[in-house]
């Protein structure tokens, strides 16, 4: 191989994917792809591919809103509409709507983890360790395989929202149920039924310690960890408004609450509960609302019914606050337009946001029909993880996600489920790049069929794919290749490799 990452330095954007790069080990990749135990077949080749020389409204659509198309993809989207406008509506209105998707592939590849499905407390009967493996190798087998693209996309943005490092307490058993009932059930639902969901999260509580806030005499203080998390990370922003005061009346809206934890109980282990007795009565003034104290004479069972809806008052006054609004609006914009998005276009989105109740779908489509978004094209740079899964999906490699996959990911520092601070991954460029020679290896293992034996590409049966090399070309750039572009992946001895690591391919 004539070949390094010099050459691929000083070719800049230039990158292909072309001949089978040199000293490439081959293997027989069977004509249809084998998930589990079931067989999903594309569709037949030659694909069509952008003819345009800058990205085109589609191409654009299938970076941003999917974690990249697959080599059919651009055709399939392409035909759904006479125009390129009609086709991304045609798409969008379809990735809203996951529910009607066929998504045999996405959920075959992740039919061997059935542990997690268990209920609650069954979870607990497991291993952390092997709870911890089935949550990351499925996100990475549902990004890279499942149909239902902006749903997983949108899965990945409230995982970093409503962060939960699983590797604290009982959280390394109950972030399962928290990602499958939490986010998942509500990735593309009202933001404010997520919300509620995440406050009483048995993860969520054991995480921001939310179990161990109380006030059962008068020496205790509300422990404020959740509170401030709740406002500054879920909802309001740092800059939305709120006091330390305002943080402190929080917590002591939701002390009381609890869960059951493997060391102090045997049954119903993750389960939540409200106990009054532990709940602060007296009066709280919350963004400048009175919260009512709770009378001493109170009846039992309305004390408890009082302190339990001070949880649903806070959520209330905090989930469709303008600055909510705005603070959600600017992160969607920062995920989908720039890292610097325009005033104006994060306002037009909040608006929609406050009209529709906080729906997510309602808002997606104000943040897809503004003009910043539809004209800022390739100019993100991907994450690792959209890296990663984008070149496997791009090159229609198989994999079950396993150990090199995973090694790649937390070398990048970028593996699903491993942040340790309640903020979650950054968004924004800056962060990600000191993992570019990282991404140059994997590109290069990924060409070579040297990672696993479990992720494997066919780069012939790729090449087979398309009519003409500068098809191939334009499918993984995302627009047709430059003359000087073509000529330097002809050159490379590597093509590609030299196009997974090169700067096109790593932006979206």
């Amino acid at each position: 191989m004539n070949f390094s990452r010099r050459h691929f330095l000083q070719a800049g954007s230039a990158a292909s994917l072309g001949a089978l790069a040199a000293g490439c080990n081959k293997f027989e990749m069977p004509d249809a792809l084998r998930i589990g135990s079931r067989v999903v077949a594309p569709p037949d080749g030659p694909y069509a591919v952008p003819a345009s020389a800058d990205i085109d409204l589609v191409s654009h659509a299938l970076n941003r809103l999917t974690f990249g198309p697959r080599p059919w993809d651009y055709q399939r989207v392409r035909k759904l509409g006479d125009t390129e406008q009609a086709a991304f509506a045609a798409f969008l209105d379809q990735q809203l709507a996951p529910e009607k998707l066929d998504d045999r592939a996405g959920d075959n590849a992740v039919r061997r983890f059935e542990v997690l499905q268990e209920p609650l407390g069954e979870l607990f009967e497991y291993q952390d360790k092997h709870l911890l493996d089935a949550l990351v190798r499925s996100t990475v087998l549902r990004a890279v395989f499942s149909e239902r693209q902006l749903y997983e996309v949108m899965v990945n943005f409230w995982s970093d929202h409503f962060n939960i490092d699983p590797s604290k307490g009982d959280a390394k058993w109950l972030k399962v149920a928290d990602d499958r009932d939490v986010i998942r059930r509500h990735a593309l639902g009202k933001f404010p039924d997520m919300l509620r969901a995440s406050a009483l999260s048995p993860a969520m509580l054991w995480y921001l310690d939310g179990r161990v806030n109380k006030k059962a005499n008068d020496a205790d203080k509300p422990n404020e960890n959740y509170a401030r998390e709740l406002l500054e990370l879920h909802t309001l922003g740092v800059h939305g408004g709120y006091t330390q005061r305002d943080v402190m009346e929080v917590a002591r809206c939701l002390t009381g609450w609890t869960v059951r934890e493997t060391q102090r109980s045997k049954l119903g282990l993750g389960s939540v509960e409200f106990k009054a007795h532990l709940h602060d009565r007296g009066e709280k003034v919350v963004l400048g609302h009175v919260i009512p104290a709770i009378p001493k004479q109170t009846r039992q069972e309305e004390a408890e019914h009082l302190g339990r809806a001070e949880l649903g008052t806070v959520l209330d006054l905090v989930g469709l606050h303008p600055a909510t609004a705005k603070f959600i609006a600017t992160k969607l914009c920062q995920r989908f337009i720039a890292d610097d998005p325009p005033a104006a276009t994060v306002s037009a989105v909040a608006e929609k946001f406050i009209a529709s109740g906080g729906d997510i779908p309602a808002t997606l489509r104000a943040l897809f029909a503004a003009d910043a978004f539809r004209t800022t094209r390739g100019t993100k740079l991907k994450r690792p993880f959209h890296f990663i899964v984008s070149a496997l999906r791009a090159t229609h490699a198989t994999t079950d996600a396993g150990r090199a996959v995973q090694d790649y990911l937390l070398r990048m520092g970028h593996a699903p489920f491993h942040y340790p601070t309640p903020d979650g991954y950054p968004e924004e460029a800056a962060p990600w790049l000191g993992t570019l020679l990282w991404r140059w290896n994997f590109a290069v293992g990924l060409t070579n069929n040297t990672l696993d034996k479990e992720t494997k590409l066919d780069a012939e049966k790729l090449k087979a794919s398309f009519a003409t090399e500068e098809n191939l070309m334009a499918h993984l750039l995302g627009r047709a290749p430059t003359f000087d572009e073509v000529t330097a992946c002809k050159d490379s001895g590597a093509p590609l490799a030299l196009l997974l690591a090169s700067p096109s391919f790593q932006r979206c």
